[in-house]
């Protein structure tokens, strides 16, 4: 009787040829059909200046406070959903997202980017904290969402190492001036954006102390634009409202507690100087020295 030998393949074996079996015809029809950069610039500019809404949440923008003495930084970005536009009109490109760790503290997501014409793949990480203040555990469906936040933060950070910053500058200006608000007054952006934060929590003085300004007639373009941005921020779990607020807030009341402390300095350095203007008219000026001797 003749004899059958038996051949086993691991599963991990069979889904790694599969998936390099894949990549390479991925490859294969990127290098037939390579991307037109004058198109994909097009296109990207088309999507993301339909209307302003959707340029809007095109950016994101953080303010950091700086130290005493110094100027508030500013940190500017495109959003997941620019992101999202420029892979999609990119072209040629795998992206995916995946969790990689759970410690109970943190969770932990990797973005991947591989461009296939030009062979460039990146990952990156993103951590995010699970934990409150008090150091006690966020509950499963705040976790799922945290983790989907870190996924997209993730997701946005491959695509911004793969493709060229240099190549989507004037794209990402143009979308830019279209968000800032070319067909809307200033005055109705500032009353969208006071409404849009007294929803979440976020109190006019508080939006005023965030730009150090007396008043909302002192909010500019320049200004509104960042708030948008800080509100896609938020939107996407980059930052949190308590997280960009408690700074800001913390000086605000610092410096309107030394205020007060003047003035009350000031107002009982009035009240010595009255009494003893009083003093001195009553002709009860004491002394400063010795009698004349005659």
């Amino acid at each position: 009787m003749e004899e059958v030998n038996a051949i086993q393949v691991s599963s991990a074996e069979m889904l790694s040829a599969l998936n390099r079996s894949e990549v390479d015809i991925q490859v294969s029809t990127a290098k037939q059909y390579p991307r037109v950069l004058s198109k994909v610039l097009n296109q990207i500019e088309t999507y993301a200046t339909m209307d302003e809404e959707t340029a809007e949440d095109c950016f994101y923008a953080l303010r950091r406070k700086g130290k005493p003495g110094e100027e508030d930084t500013i940190i500017e970005g495109i959003s997941v959903r620019l992101a999202e536009i420029i892979a999609g009109a990119w072209g040629n490109m795998r992206v995916q997202t995946s969790i990689i760790g759970n410690d109970g503290k943190t969770i932990t997501a990797r973005g991947m980017c591989h461009d296939l014409e030009s062979n460039l793949a990146v990952s990156v990480e993103v951590k995010r904290r699970i934990t409150d203040r008090f150091g006690k555990t966020f509950s499963e469906d705040m976790i799922v969402v945290t983790g989907n936040a870190a996924s997209a933060i993730a997701f946005r950070n491959a695509i911004g190492k793969v493709v060229p910053k240099a190549v989507l500058k004037n794209v990402i200006d143009k979308v830019k001036d279209v968000a800032m608000g070319q067909s809307i007054d200033l005055e109705t952006a500032r009353q969208k954006l006071v409404a849009y934060y007294q929803k979440i929590g976020v109190p006019v003085d508080q939006l005023l102390s965030y730009f150090s300004i007396n008043s909302l007639e002192e909010m500019d373009k320049e200004k509104c634009f960042q708030l948008k941005g800080l509100a896609n921020a938020i939107k996407e779990g980059t930052t949190t409202v308590k997280e960009s607020f408690a700074a800001h807030t913390a000086q605000a009341r610092a410096e309107a507690a030394k205020t007060k402390e003047e003035k009350g300095n000031d107002k009982k350095k009035d009240l010595k100087e009255k009494k003893a203007e009083t003093k001195a008219s009553d002709g009860t000026l004491p002394m400063t020295g010795a009698p004349e001797m005659k």
